[in-house]
């Protein structure tokens, strides 16, 4: 089933941040407590493909393109973590979902601490999955980053997602070892939730510096509302230590999937689920309780 007809449910949105236009797909009874899903550095919007029509069985859920990503329009100058962070309570705002609940991987992780960190009241809790800005926060990470920002792997491989899709080989070029536990068990909507829309991206620079920019973990104190760390075993792009040094600092439980690397979204998207609607529901009804 291709990604089109999984999300078939799911309206496109557009918002307006400070003279940017944002866009993202939404779902679920209006009304119904909220979830924002917040993709990694070079992710989209259709990276939740495997997880957000299950989730808006009984919440309202809005997957964002991140500025510069997919469709949403680049921030007009260089941003921190802030900007983005800025960027996605403003569509909370906009839509009056009040305390949402966040859901982020990776680069979206960090964007989710910055906003519990900004806008307290705008978050009932947060889905810390497989989250950058420890092991990112370093020297070797900002040089590898830069280099993958000149060559752009994702842009040219985009194109070929079906190609990739239907070749193991391919599917280990590709997802081997920094991403995927077990590259050629991905599905095809799996790979085309995360190749499709890469070839859209119009500035993933100004993210992957504020990336290796940021250090989360003075702040993490600062994180009021509940935290779930998850995390795949095999992640060879984050380690297991950085999963367990934010749930130290955010007093969090861990949750870590078997044999599944950083792309845990779409590698286990059944062992996230459970893992998010269990959070999720425990967080509502703290909010409650309040």
């Amino acid at each position: 089933m291709t990604v089109a007809k999984v999300l078939a449910d799911f309206q496109e949105r557009s918002w307006d941040f400070r003279g940017t236009r944002l866009r993202g797909l939404v779902a679920g009874p209006s009304g119904a407590d909220a979830v924002v899903l917040l993709h990694g550095l070079g992710g989209a919007a259709s990276n939740w493909a495997l997880l957000a029509p299950e989730l808006a069985r009984r919440r309202r859920v809005i997957a964002l393109d991140l500025p510069g990503h997919g469709w949403s329009a680049p921030l007009p100058a260089a941003p921190g973590l802030g900007s983005y962070a800025d960027a996605v309570a403003a569509v909370v705002e906009q839509e009056r979902l009040g305390a949402v609940g966040l859901v982020g991987h990776s680069f979206g992780g960090l964007v989710s601490i910055r906003l519990a960190v900004r806008r307290p009241e705008l978050v009932r809790g947060v889905v810390l999955a497989a989250t950058a800005g420890i092991s990112s926060h370093t020297r070797w990470a900002e040089r590898v980053l830069a280099l993958l920002g000149w060559l752009q792997p994702g842009r040219r491989i985009s194109p070929y997602w079906k190609a990739v899709a239907a070749s193991d080989a391919l599917k280990r070029l590709v997802f081997g070892h920094w991403f995927a536990d077990d590259p050629t068990a991905l599905s095809p909507a799996a790979v085309e939730a995360v190749l499709r829309d890469i070839n859209l991206h119009t500035d993933t620079d100004s993210a992957w510096r504020a990336l290796t920019q940021d250090d989360p973990r003075a702040d993490l104190h600062r994180v009021r509302c509940p935290a779930l760390v998850l995390w795949g075993a095999s992640d060879n792009q984050l380690p297991l230590e950085d999963a367990f040094d934010f749930a130290r600092r955010l007093h969090a439980p861990v949750r870590v999937i078997a044999k599944c690397g950083h792309l845990l979204i779409v590698e286990r998207p059944d062992a996230c689920l459970d893992a998010i609607e269990t959070f999720l529901d425990a967080a509502d009804r703290a909010a409650l309780k309040r």
